[in-house]
């Protein structure tokens, strides 16, 4: 009797199994929408327009930054020449 129920037992198990197995996969299994598709192609392309106007205002900065820190050097050089001057 006991090998009866256990066998039982397993045969319910297994059969179980294979039909809890297709429904997760078939749910996975999916294609994307086109409209997903289509979101995030417009989102790469924000993201690029995005990147490449960071990347304009950084080369401007650095620019700007360049000219301020020539300006900065030539006044630093100014006033030690006239420091040194004032010694002799």
């Amino acid at each position: 009797m006991k090998r009866v129920a256990i066998l039982i037992a397993a045969i319910l198990a297994m059969s179980a199994l294979p039909a809890t197995a297709q429904t997760a996969s078939g749910s996975k299994s999916q294609p994307p929408s086109d409209e997903i598709v289509q979101m995030r192609q417009e989102i790469s392309a924000a993201r690029k327009t995005y990147n490449a106007k960071v990347a304009e205002a950084k080369k401007t900065y650095d620019e700007a930054k360049a000219a301020a820190a020539k300006e900065r050097d030539a006044a630093i050089s100014a006033a030690r020449a006239t420091a040194n001057q004032k010694k002799s």
